[in-house]
């Protein structure tokens, strides 16, 4: 088994460097993070100005996360990344620019919840009974739906 490890040569370092750097021309980077109560979403202001708001639940790592564990948000030397001491969790600041607030695998879990909870809730209100369909005659009976009061026109004078 050959146990040599390869190094790159410094033509692959300034290449790889220089890529780096083309991603990260005119991207944002994070300038400032908070964990803001009211809203109960975390805040990233980007240095182009805008604010990121999204709710903890919704970022992995974050889904059980407790307010005053997101008291303390850090921010990387490069502002790519989150990091929240409390929790040991990361979030990449690109990623969540894309929509992206965890793993594939986990972004693909929520997604596969999200449907089944969907599929649940339209086959619900199907339902069908015997009393629904008798109350919807009856309604029927009586004209349908009751028409909502007109709110009283301004007389001018």
């Amino acid at each position: 088994m050959d146990t040599t490890e390869t190094v790159p040569s410094s033509a692959e370092i300034a290449s790889a460097r220089a890529r780096t750097r083309a991603d990260r021309a005119g991207a944002p980077t994070a300038k400032a993070a908070r964990y803001d109560r009211r809203t109960g979403r975390i805040v990233v202001t980007l240095s182009n100005g805008l604010e990121l708001g999204f709710r903890p639940q919704d970022a992995q790592g974050l889904e059980q996360a407790k307010p005053a564990q997101l008291a303390a948000i850090e921010i990387s030397p490069s502002g790519q990344g989150l990091h929240i001491p409390a929790l040991d969790a990361d979030l990449s600041v690109p990623g969540l620019l894309r929509g992206l607030f965890g793993s594939a695998e986990w972004m693909n879990e929520r997604a596969a919840a999200r449907q089944v909870a969907s599929a649940l809730g339209s086959v619900g209100g199907k339902a069908r009974s015997a009393a629904k369909a008798d109350a919807a005659r009856a309604n029927g009976k009586l004209g349908g739906r009751p028409r909502k009061p007109r709110p009283p026109q301004a007389t001018g004078k």
